[in-house]
């Protein structure tokens, strides 16, 4: 297994070097990614997943929680996954760049945040949705994350309702017990398999499906940047174990 780079330039120096030999990498992506822009990850000690709720964050993030506990799942929703203040990080804004000098074929994340669009990537695959669609159950209607926080249109639980058909709004993420969507995960596949270089960086890769979209990589390199070891990490060609944010400030 690779010796993990602790510090941040030569981490910087690492993955330029790479970048200098490999036209054809995707990123793949976690919550780590956006923790630098504010956005709390799930598995760490001061992650989601580790604070106190009425309820696990396992469970209001499930389907059937959706289903049968509406108004506490908004409540969570708007409270805990919807960051409109967050703005993209180095880490985002270096991706997009590689991507428009021709470097890097796509971004898969497992976010919901939005922000590798914002900051200028364009082939993303969002395995789990984006914040930023939520779609009227009954017309089809997508309305934007802010539009959920406004709140102008809820019923008097703090459901959001349609104002057009008085249908309820689901957010377009995937939630526990939901399938991704198949042509999402076939893109990412798609691009996973004609990769040069893949580039693993801030999940812990224990959350499947997604976690498995790796073995579909048959490039030359495998890079994982994570603070934490993965179940991985014995495949990787370079690890690095720094703020990714750091580690892309090339």
């Amino acid at each position: 297994m690779a010796e993990a780079i602790t510090n941040a330039t030569e981490a910087q120096q690492a993955l330029a070097s790479l970048f200098e030999t490999h036209g054809h990498a995707v990123f793949f992506g976690g919550a780590g990614v956006s923790t630098a822009s504010g956005i709390p990850d799930f598995r760490s000690v001061d992650g989601l997943y580790h604070q106190q709720f009425d309820y696990p964050p396992e469970t209001m993030l499930s389907h059937s929680f959706f289903v049968s506990h509406k108004p506490d799942f908004y409540n969570f929703y708007r409270k805990k996954m919807i960051a409109l203040d967050a703005k993209p990080n180095r880490a985002h804004t270096k991706l997009a760049e590689l991507e428009a000098a021709g470097k890097l074929d796509a971004v898969v994340t497992q976010n919901i945040d939005g922000l590798h669009q914002m900051a200028g990537s364009k082939n993303v695959f969002e395995l789990h949705g984006s914040v930023h669609r939520n779609v009227c159950q009954r017309c089809g209607k997508t309305y934007d994350a802010a539009w959920i926080m406004a709140r102008e249109h809820e019923d008097a639980q703090g459901v959001p309702i349609c104002p057009l058909c008085r249908g309820e709004i689901k957010p377009d993420v995937v939630l526990y017990e939901e399938p991704l969507d198949d042509n999402v995960v076939n893109g990412a596949v798609e691009a996973i398999s004609h990769a040069d270089m893949l580039i693993v960086g801030g999940t812990s890769l224990v959350v499947y499906p997604a976690a498995g979209l790796t073995r579909f990589f048959n490039g030359d390199k495998l890079v994982i940047i994570n603070r934490d070891p993965t179940p991985q990490d014995h495949n990787a060609d370079l690890l690095i174990s720094c703020d990714i944010a750091a580690a892309f400030d090339f």
